[in-house]
C-alpha cells in the first residue's frame, strides 16, 4: 500500500530557511536518459534558497530556479535509467536500492509540459534529506511572495552564480539579465558607468567589487525611480535638506499606508517608536538614522521592502475558518483531470493528476472505461485521446494528494465500467489509499436528512469518492429493465423530460455524438445483451461495452446521478470523424454511467450525485449529502431565473459546474460567475492557461494554497439572503471604495516595445469592471515605463469579500507580459510595489509595478445616493434580461466558442412559460408582510339584490392627451401622508362615482329613454291602426311591397346600435305570411294573425332591443371602469413610492444634521487630532449604519403596504369580473322573464303596460 508519508502540511508561509547540509553541498551523479550520459557533480543550494546548482569536474556551473520546481521525488517514484549501462554507471555506494539513492527533479512553466533532473547519491537518507528540502522550498509561500528587494536579491544571487571560473562577473551576463536589444544595451551600460562599473563589452567585475549595495545603486542609476522621488518631495516639501522627519513618517504611515478599515485596537495606529525602527532599518546613512531622519534612499529601500507588502501577509497564511460545513467552501477543482489538451484529439497523462494535486486542486475527475484483460482505463470515450491505466492514476493521486495541503480530496468518478471491473476500481482504492480512503461516515456527520456535511479539518488527509451510489431496493425493477434495453438518446431524454429540462442537463460529460448513437438505435436486443463482463478492448471511437449487470435503473430518483453528457456539436463530431466512425455492428449502446456496483458504492459517502430536479425538491429532502452537477449553460440559466434560491442551494449541498461539452479547444468559462453563485466545485481545464484559468490560479493562491477559500458570510448563513444580482449595498455588508493609481513599472520586458497597464475587477457582476481602465501605451521602454495618469475607480465595491482585482501589463500588440491577482479584502493601501506572475501564478522575475492604493469604506455621495442604494435596482425590464446582461459583463470573451447561450424570450413577446421564473423571482424580493391592514369596505347592494354603485364619495378623474383617467386624489394626498398612515384601495362603488363612469351611466339612461319612447309610439299607431284581417287580405303585393320600404325608410331606424324598427319587423313577418298565401293559390295556410299576437311579436322585440342595447352599454360601462380601477390603483402604489422616499430623503436629513451637530461638539471636547479624526470617522460609519437601518425599516414598512395594498386591489379586480358577470345574467334572465310575462298576459300589451327598464335593473344604480 502506497501513500504519502508527508506530516502537515508543507505549503507554509515561513521564513527561508536552508539547511547547512544544502549550503555546502553534496556528491551526486547527475544523468540524462536521452544522451546516456552521467556526470559526477556537486549539487548545492544558496543561502537565499533561490537556486538550485550544481558544478561538474570541468567547474562547469548549471542553475535551476527553485521556484518553478513542481516535485521532488525519491524512492518508488522516482526515475531510475532503463539503460543497463547507464544504470550501471549511477549506482555507488550502499546497498539500498537505486530508487532509494535517486533524487528526480519536476519544473515546468505550466501543468502539461514537465521536465526531469535525476540525480543519484551513494545513500537513501541523503536522497531523502535533499528530496524534502528542496520540496520545502519551491512550497515556501515566503519564496513565492518576496519582496521586490529580494527580487533584486535573487537577480544579484543569479549573477554571482554564473561568475566564471577566476571568480568575476562577465558584463554581458548584466547586460543580457536586462535587455536583448541594442538601444536598451546602451542605457545599461550607461547605468554601469554611473555606478563606477566597467561596462565594456568583455569586461569583467570582481566579486568583492559586486556586492548587493552596489547591486542596488546600479539598479537606482538604471531605473532613476523619478516616480518615487515625487513622492517624497510631496511629503518632505521645501526641507533643503530633502530629509523626512519621525513626524512626517508617522503621518505618511497612518494617513497613507494605513488600511482605514482596520480595527483600530488590534491593529494600532503608528507611533514615533514604530517609525524609528523602520528608520534605523532601512536608511543606509547611519547618522541620519540615529537623528530619526530618512532619506530618498531609504525612502525608497521601505517602499520596496517586506514591510510594505501589497497584500497583507495574513492572506497568505491559512487565514480562513476550517470548521465549517464543507458546503460553505469554493473548491479548487479540474475537468477532465486526464487531459493535457484538446478535447477530442489531445492527450492522456497521469503525471497531470500530479501536477494539479501539487497546484492546490482539491477536486479531479476520473473517467473510468472497460480495458483490456479485465484492467480499467480512463479515457475521454468517443475521441481520439489514448488511455491511461486506472491503477496508475489511483496511485499518482495516493502518493501525491496532501504533500501540498492535507485538506481533503473529492474524486469524481465518471463510471462506464462492468461490475467487475468496478469492483477492480474499489480494491485499488483500498489497496492503494489505505487509510486515506473516507469509506464511512464520521460518527459526528451521519448520513441524515438535516445533517450539515462535515468540515475540512475533521477530513483532513482524506479522500472523498464521488460515485453512483447502489440502492438495492430495486433490484427487481432493474432486472425487468435489462430485457427491454433502450438507447442512450431515449435514456437521456426520459431523464431530461423527468427532470422538468429539455437539452440542458446531460448525463454524462463524455456522452457519444448523436450520429454514433444512431448506429447503437439498430442494434438487436440479442446483442445488446450478450454482455457478461468478458468484453474485448474496443478500438479506437468504440462505443465502450459494459456488462447487461450495468445498465442503469434510471427510474428512481434516487438511483439517477448528475453525470456531465458533452452536448456535442453534431456536425463538428462528423467532420472530425467521418472516417473513424465504426460498423454499427460494433457499437454498444450504452454511453452513460452504469450502475453502481456493490463494491464501490461501498465507497461513496458525503459526496452523493443526483439528478437536479427543482430547489423546492433538494430543500423538501435536505439531504445535504447530495450533489449535483450542472453544465456552464444550465448553471447560467438557474442563476439568471432563480438566483436567490441558487445561492440558498449552496449553502447547505455542493454543486458543481464544468465547461460546456463543445468547448474541444479545452477552453474554460469565467469562473466568478459561478462563485457568485456559492457554487463550491467550478471545474476548469487546467491544461488551459485562460484569462478563467488565471483568476482560478490567482484566488487559490491565498489560505496557504490549501484549495479551500471560505464563502463570504452572507452566502453561508440560513438567516440572510444574498442576491447574487444586487447592484446596491446590502443590508449588513459594508460596500468599499478602491482607487487604483498605475504609476510606473520597472523590468517588464527586455524586448523595446512599448507597453501598458490593464486594471479589471471581477465579483458580482455589479462590482465587474472589465476592459475600462488601461493606461497609455509608453513606446520603447521595457525598462523603467512611467505612466502615471489619473487613477482608476471602483467607486463602490457591493461585496468586497468576493471581489478581486487583476492587473496585467500587456505588451503593445496585446500579448500578456505578467499579471498578479489580489483579493480586495486584504489589499494594502499606500504606494506599494507589485511583483507580476506568468500565466502558471508563477513569479516573474524582476517584473513589478509600482502603484498608489486607495482602500476605504464606501460612503454615498449625498442623500439620493443612499436612498437609490437602498432601492430595488431591476426597474422597467424583467429580471431575467436585466441579470443577464450584468453576467455578461463577467463572460465577456468567455463563452462558448461553438455555441452561444440562448437569449431568454422578452416579455410581451410570446413564451408565457418564460414570464414564471421571472414572477417568482420579484415575489422572492419582497419582505413578508408584518401586519394586516383594515379590510375593503363591504359592498352594498339594492332592493334587487344588485351591487350598488351609486352614493361613494369619490375624487374627480382627469384624462391624460391619450386618453387614459388619471386620479389625482392620492397622488396630492401623499404631500400630507406619511408612511404610517393607511391607504386603503379605493372600493367598486367609489370608482363607480368616477366622472367617466356617471357621463357612461347618463348616456345609457338617455339610450334607454330613447328607445321606450319609440317603442311606445309604435305600440300606439298598432292600437289605431284601422282595418280588418279580411281587408288585409285583398292589399295588393305592390301595396304590401310599398308598406314595407316605407317602414324601413330612415325615419323609422332609431340608430345602428338598435336595429330595424320593432313594426318593421312585425310587418315584415306580415308580409312574409300574404305572400305565402299568394303563393299558393290564395289559399290560406293557416289562421289569420290576430291584432293581439301582432302586438305580442312587437312586444318581445322591443325588450330584446332593450337587452341588446344594455348589454353594448354595460360592456363600455365596464371597460371605462375598469381602466379608472387601473388608475387609481397605480396612483396609489406610487404614492405609497412617493411616501417611502419622502421619509427617507427625511430621515437621511436628520441623521446628517444630527452628525454635524455631534462633530461640533466632538470639536469642543477632543483636543488631540488624531483622536478627533477617529471619533469623526466613528460618528459617520455610525450615521451611515443608522441611515441604513431606518431606511431598512421603512423599505420593509413599504414592502407590507405594498403586499396588503395589492391584495387589496385584487379584491376589488375580482369584484369588478363577478359584477360584469352578474349584470349579464341578470340582463339574460330579465329578457326571459318579461317575455314569459307577455306570454302569459302577466304584463299587459297595451302600451301603459310599459317598456321601459326591467325592474331588476331599474333604479338610481344604472
Amino acid at each position: 500500500m502506497a501513500s504519502n508519508k508527508t506530516a502537515g502540511s508543507v505549503v507554509q508561509f515561513r521564513p527561508i530557511e536552508v539547511s547547512q547540509q544544502l549550503q555546502e553541498g553534496e556528491k551526486f551523479i547527475k544523468w540524462d536518459e536521452d544522451s546516456g550520459i552521467a556526470t559526477p557533480v556537486t549539487l548545492r543550494v544558496d543561502k537565499f534558497g533561490f537556486y538550485l546548482h550544481w558544478v561538474d569536474q570541468h567547474n562547469e556551473m548549471e542553475m535551476l530556479d527553485i521556484a518553478v520546481i513542481r516535485d521532488t521525488r525519491t524512492g518508488k517514484y522516482a526515475k531510475v535509467p532503463k539503460d543497463p549501462k547507464l544504470r550501471y554507471l549511477v549506482t555507488m555506494g550502499s546497498q539500498d536500492s537505486l530508487e532509494e539513492k535517486t533524487v528526480t527533479i519536476c519544473y515546468g512553466s505550466d501543468f502539461v509540459n514537465m521536465n526531469f533532473i535525476n540525480f543519484c547519491t551513494t545513500r537513501a537518507e541523503v536522497a531523502k534529506h535533499w528530496t524534502e528540502e528542496i520540496f520545502q522550498l519551491a512550497y515556501n509561500l515566503s519564496l513565492l511572495n518576496i519582496s521586490t528587494t529580494m527580487f533584486l536579491q535573487k537577480a544579484h544571487t543569479k549573477l554571482t552564480l554564473a561568475a566564471d571560473k577566476s571568480g568575476k562577473i562577465p558584463v554581458k551576463n548584466i547586460i543580457r539579465m536586462f535587455t536583448q536589444n541594442k538601444e536598451d544595451r546602451k542605457r545599461v551600460e550607461k547605468a554601469l558607468d554611473i555606478s563606477g562599473f566597467p561596462s565594456g563589452k568583455n569586461d569583467v567585475i570582481s566579486l568583492q567589487k559586486f556586492q548587493f549595495e552596489d547591486f542596488f545603486n546600479f539598479y537606482k542609476s538604471l531605473t532613476q525611480r523619478s516616480d518615487v522621488e515625487k513622492v517624497f518631495e510631496r511629503i518632505v516639501g521645501n526641507n533643503k535638506r530633502r530629509l523626512m522627519s519621525v513626524t512626517q513618517f508617522v503621518d505618511f504611515l497612518n494617513k497613507t499606508q494605513r488600511d482605514p478599515r482596520l480595527n483600530e485596537i488590534l491593529y494600532p495606529y503608528a507611533n514615533e517608536a514604530r517609525a524609528k525602527d523602520i528608520i534605523s532599518q532601512y536608511e543606509p546613512n547611519k547618522y541620519n538614522a540615529n537623528r530619526g531622519q530618512l532619506s530618498f534612499d531609504g525612502f525608497l529601500r521601505y517602499l520596496m521592502s517586506e514591510d510594505n507588502p501589497i497584500v497583507a501577509l495574513s492572506k497568505l497564511e491559512l487565514s480562513d475558518d476550517m470548521d465549517q460545513p464543507l458546503a460553505h467552501y469554493f473548491i479548487n477543482s479540474s475537468h477532465n483531470t486526464y487531459l493535457t489538451g484538446h478535447q477530442l484529439t489531445g492527450k492522456s497523462s497521469v503525471e497531470i493528476y500530479r501536477q494539479c494535486l501539487l497546484a492546490g486542486c482539491r477536486c479531479v475527475e476520473l473517467d473510468f472505461w472497460n480495458g483490456k484483460f479485465e484492467e480499467p482505463v480512463i479515457v475521454h470515450g468517443y475521441t481520439f485521446v489514448p488511455e491511461i491505466y486506472a491503477r496508475d492514476v489511483i496511485e499518482a493521486i495516493a502518493e501525491s494528494a496532501f504533500k501540498t495541503s492535507e485538506y481533503p480530496v473529492i474524486l469524481s468518478f465518471e463510471n462506464h465500467c462492468n461490475p467487475r471491473q468496478q469492483a477492480k476500481i474499489a480494491q485499488y482504492c483500498r489497496e492503494l489509499f489505505g487509510e486515506m480512503l473516507l469509506d464511512a461516515p464520521l460518527e459526528s456527520h451521519k448520513l441524515e436528512p438535516g445533517q450539515e456535511l462535515p468540515p475540512p479539518c475533521l477530513l483532513k488527509r482524506k479522500i472523498i469518492i464521488k460515485n453512483k451510489k447502489k440502492h438495492h431496493h430495486h433490484h427487481k425493477k432493474h432486472k425487468k429493465k435489462q430485457q427491454t434495453p433502450v438507447t442512450e438518446f431515449e435514456e437521456e431524454a426520459r431523464e431530461n423530460e423527468d427532470n422538468g429540462v429539455t437539452n440542458q442537463v446531460a448525463e454524462g460529460e463524455n456522452g457519444p455524438p448523436p450520429d454514433i448513437v444512431s448506429h447503437a438505435e439498430a442494434i438487436d436486443n440479442n446483442d445488446q445483451q450478450i454482455g457478461n463482463g468478458d468484453i474485448s478492448h474496443p478500438p479506437m471511437l468504440q462505443q465502450r461495452q459494459s456488462s447487461k449487470d450495468s445498465t442503469q435503473d434510471d427510474e428512481d430518483e434516487e438511483e439517477e446521478s448528475t453525470t456531465e453528457e458533452d452536448e456535442s456539436n453534431v456536425e463538428d463530431i462528423k467532420l472530425r470523424m467521418v472516417d473513424k466512425v465504426p460498423a454499427p455492428d460494433k457499437v454498444a449502446p450504452n454511453a452513460k454511467e452504469t450502475e453502481a456496483g456493490a463494491e464501490i458504492s461501498a465507497l461513496v459517502n458525503y459526496v452523493q450525485p443526483v439528478h437536479f430536479n427543482s430547489f423546492e425538491s433538494a430543500e423538501k429532502k435536505n439531504r445535504m449529502y447530495e450533489m449535483s452537477s450542472f453544465d456552464e449553460k444550465q448553471a447560467t440559466t438557474l442563476l439568471k431565473e432563480r438566483p436567490l434560491e441558487f445561492v440558498n442551494y449552496n449553502k447547505h449541498q455542493l454543486s458543481r459546474v464544468y465547461p460546456a461539452g463543445t468547448r474541444f479547444d479545452s477552453s474554460n468559462f469565467m469562473p466568478q460567475v459561478f462563485w457568485n453563485a456559492g457554487c463550491q466545485l467550478v471545474a476548469l481545464n487546467y491544461q488551459t492557461l485562460d484569462l478563467a484559468m488565471q483568476l482560478n490560479l490567482g484566488i487559490f493562491e491565498y489560505n496557504q494554497r490549501c484549495g479551500y477559500l471560505l464563502k463570504p458570510e452572507f452566502m453561508r448563513r440560513k438567516d440572510q439572503r444574498l442576491d447574487p444580482f444586487a447592484e446596491s449595498t446590502v443590508d449588513g455588508i459594508i460596500a468599499g471604495t478602491v482607487h487604483i493609481h498605475v504609476i510606473s513599472a520597472q523590468f517588464l520586458t527586455d524586448k523595446r516595445v512599448g507597453t501598458y497597464i490593464e486594471v479589471d475587477m471581477y465579483g458580482l457582476p455589479a462590482d465587474t469592471v472589465r476592459k475600462k481602465f488601461r493606461t497609455k501605451i509608453v513606446p520603447n521602454n521595457g525598462i523603467n515605463p512611467v505612466y502615471d495618469e489619473e487613477p482608476f475607480i471602483f467607486k463602490k465595491v457591493v461585496l468586497p469579500e468576493l471581489a478581486s482585482i487583476r492587473i496585467a501589463a500587456y505588451e503593445e500588440s496585446g500579448r500578456l507580459i505578467g499579471h498578479r491577482v489580489l483579493p480586495v479584502v486584504g489589499l494594502c493601501p499606500g504606494y506599494r510595489h507589485v511583483a507580476l506572475r506568468t500565466e502558471c501564478g508563477q513569479p516573474l522575475p524582476l517584473a513589478n509595478l509600482f502603484l498608489h492604493v486607495i482602500v476605504k469604506d464606501y460612503v454615498p455621495d449625498g442623500l439620493s445616493e443612499l436612498a437609490e442604494a437602498l432601492a430595488n435596482p431591476i426597474k422597467y425590464q424583467s429580471e431575467t434580461e436585466k441579470r443577464e446582461k450584468q453576467l455578461s459583463v463577467l463572460t465577456d470573451g468567455s463563452e462558448d466558442p461553438s455555441e452561444e447561450i440562448n437569449d431568454k424570450p422578452k416579455v410581451g413577446e410570446g413564451a408565457s412559460s418564460s414570464s414564471k421564473p421571472t414572477e417568482e423571482t420579484v415575489k422572492t424580493k419582497r419582505l413578508q408582510s408584518v401586519g394586516e391592514l383594515p379590510p375593503l369596505v363591504p359592498p352594498s347592494t339594492n332592493i334587487h339584490g344588485r351591487p350598488s354603485i351609486a352614493g361613494i364619495n369619490m375624487s374627480e378623474t382627469q384624462d391624460n392627451e391619450d386618453g387614459t383617467p388619471t386620479s389625482t386624489v392620492q397622488v396630492v394626498d401623499a404631500s400630507t401622508n406619511k408612511m404610517s398612515d393607511e391607504i386603503v384601495a379605493e372600493s367598486l362603488e367609489k370608482l363607480m362615482e368616477n366622472k367617466l363612469v356617471r357621463e357612461k351611466k347618463i348616456e345609457l339612461e338617455k339610450k334607454l329613454e330613447s328607445l321606450r319612447k319609440k317603442h311606445e309610439k309604435e305600440k300606439l299607431r298598432m292600437q289605431t291602426q284601422k282595418g280588418s284581417i279580411d281587408g288585409e287580405k285583398h292589399k295588393s303585393k305592390f301595396y304590401v311591397s310599398h308598406k314595407l320600404v316605407k317602414r324601413l325608410s330612415s325615419r323609422n331606424i332609431f340608430s345602428s346600435e338598435v336595429g330595424l324598427s320593432t313594426l318593421a319587423l312585425a310587418e315584415t313577418s306580415e308580409c312574409t305570411d300574404i305572400e305565402n298565401r299568394e303563393g299558393n293559390g290564395g289559399t290560406p295556410k293557416g289562421l289569420p294573425r290576430s291584432q293581439s299576437e301582432r302586438l305580442l311579436a312587437v312586444c318581445k322585440a322591443h325588450v330584446q332591443q332593450e337587452r341588446e342595447l344594455q348589454e353594448k352599454y354595460y360592456e363600455n360601462l365596464f371597460a371605462t371602469l375598469e381602466k379608472v380601477m387601473k388608475t387609481s390603483q397605480s396612483n396609489q402604489l406610487k404614492t405609497l413610492r412617493v411616501l417611502l422616499e419622502r421619509e427617507t430623503a427625511d430621515v437621511m436629513r436628520k441623521l446628517q444634521a444630527t452628525r454635524h451637530g455631534e462633530v461640533k461638539q466632538l470639536a469642543k471636547v477632543h483636543k488631540d487630532k488624531a483622536e478627533l479624526d477617529r471619533m469623526k470617522r466613528e460618528v459617520a460609519k455610525s450615521t451611515v449604519e443608522k441611515g441604513v437601518n431606518e431606511c431598512t425599516r421603512l423599505t420593509k414598512i413599504y414592502e407590507k403596504k405594498r403586499a396588503e395594498l395589492e391584495r387589496q386591489h385584487e379584491e376589488v379586480r375580482q369584484r369588478l369580473e363577478a359584477e360584469r358577470a352578474k349584470v349579464k345574467a341578470t340582463l339574460m334572465a330579465e329578457y326571459s322573464s318579461r317575455c314569459s310575462k307577455y306570454e302569459s298576459g302577466e304584463l299587459s300589451l297595451s302600451p301603459s303596460g310599459g317598456t321601459g327598464m326591467p325592474e331588476s335593473l331599474s333604479g338610481n344604480t344604472y
